[in-house]
């Protein structure tokens, strides 16, 4: 006897369910060892009792400064500790204007503000390129490789599965290893992917996809932002692929202007905690 509609509806929802869970599981799970790196090394430098303090001080920062946390972990972790002398910890760093995105019209990206640049920029390239669905990636300094930030239209399975990526087995890798743009005419036949990927990009419904390196003035890549659209295509037209090069230049700009001075003012801004709490336990805010 077959199943009824509603024990299958059932099944289904708890499948969802535990997916779900094991996608939050596999994020907190990315995330801890290099939080829990960044908790160390607070607890150290300013005799902090516990880890708990650390992370209170380190969430501080990361809501003062609308960065998160897991940026600001690792930029803790990678740059040469201050001068425990010194109030300042980048006393001699130039300052710099935010770079413009011509391409915002709109003014959707306000001053400082991460999530609505990576917004922006992924809405241009769907707008370009005619698409319903995307993501944006930034350069994992941590791990290497590349991690979702920003997406639309995509399946969680999908968000899932690439959330970070190494250096082959998908268009967005090959986009960064040769800093430049990257066509996949048809998803089922581009030997670029490995047989995993293939299948979780069209499972989403992706069955074309075009990426798009953002990039430094130094030729430096930075992030990526890729379009996946329902159908197969020929290709880009020259004017598109020049709108997409405007794209990745100001956004590439705009990122390494963030983490020079949004993500380093975060920092300060943790260094001045950490001292006027040296030794003092800190509660969660």
């Amino acid at each position: 006897m077959s199943e009824s509609p509603l024990t299958e509806h059932g099944d289904s929802a708890e499948q969802a369910r535990l997916r779900a869970e094991v996608r939050h599981l596999r994020a907190r799970l990315r995330a801890h060892p290099l939080i829990s790196e960044a908790q160390g090394m607070l607890r150290e430098r300013y005799a902090l009792p516990d880890s708990e303090s650390a992370f209170a001080l380190l969430q501080r920062a990361s809501q003062q400064y609308n960065v998160k946390l897991r940026t600001l972990a690792g930029a803790l972790t990678a740059v040469p500790r201050p001068d425990p002398r010194q109030s300042l910890w980048f006393p001699r760093r130039a300052r710099h204007a935010e770079p413009r995105l011509t391409f915002d019209r709109t003014g959707r990206a306000g001053p400082g503000n991460r999530g609505a640049v990576l917004g922006a920029v992924l809405g241009q390239t769907l707008a370009v390129i005619d698409a319903g669905m995307g993501n944006v990636q930034t350069a994992d300094r941590t791990d290497g490789g590349l991690r979702i930030e920003k997406h639309t239209g995509l399946t969680p399975d999908f968000v899932d599965f690439f959330g970070h990526v190494g250096k082959d087995g998908t268009s967005c890798a090959l986009a960064a290893r040769n800093v430049a743009q990257v066509t996949v005419q048809d998803v089922a036949t581009d030997p670029v992917f490995t047989e995993p990927a293939r299948e979780a990009i069209l499972r989403a419904g992706s069955h074309a996809c075009h990426s798009v390196p953002l990039t430094t003035a130094s030729g430096v890549c930075v992030g990526m932002v890729s379009a996946h659209l329902d159908h197969r295509i020929k290709g880009l037209t020259t004017a598109q692929t020049k709108a997409l090069d405007i794209v990745g230049g100001e956004a590439g700009a705009w990122l390494a202007w963030y983490d020079r001075t949004v993500v380093l003012d975060a920092l300060e801004y943790l260094h001045a905690l950490g001292r006027g709490h040296t030794g003092r336990r800190v509660r969660r805010s």
